[in-house]
């Protein structure tokens, strides 16, 4: 039996160092990683149209929503793949996944930020960004078109 827990998505991998100067930072501190992270393996994975949308006053679900397309069935299913092993290989491999089977659309619960991946077609239709976004989301300078 193991004494010390494991750590979820939200938490980061853990700590040594205990302080409690500041919790918030700390926390925000991991959001903001956690965001970063998988912003970048999306980019890398050529992902189209990223969009983040900060939650952080909007919803007691999460703090950070990610939503991104992908070309194919396929490509949906490998930048679900690539996201779940990024945070796996950073000690985050707690994240929940939902729709890997048909890839049409995959949701990635990785604690205090949530990733929505999506087939072009699909993502249009449910159209999740102007349900959250009371302003503008906040779109990666690469997704945009000129």
């Amino acid at each position: 039996m193991r004494s010390d827990p494991a750590p979820t998505a939200h938490e980061g991998p853990a700590q040594a160092d205990s302080s409690t100067e500041n919790p918030t930072l700390s926390t925000d501190l991991n959001i903001k990683a956690l965001e970063t992270l998988i912003l970048s393996r999306l980019d890398d994975d050529k992902a189209q149209d990223i969009v983040h949308i900060d939650l952080t006053d909007k919803s007691s679900v999460a703090d950070s929503l990610i939503v991104a397309s992908g070309r194919s069935h396929r490509h949906v299913g490998a930048l679900a793949d690539h996201v779940l092993r990024a945070l796996k290989d950073h000690g985050l491999g707690k994240a929940r996944v939902e729709g890997l089977p048909h890839c049409d659309w995959v949701l990635i619960d990785a604690g205090d930020v949530v990733v929505h991946l999506f087939r072009p077609e699909v993502r249009s239709f449910y159209n999740i960004e102007k349900i959250w976004a009371v302003d503008a989301p906040h779109r990666m300078p690469a997704a945009t078109s000129n």
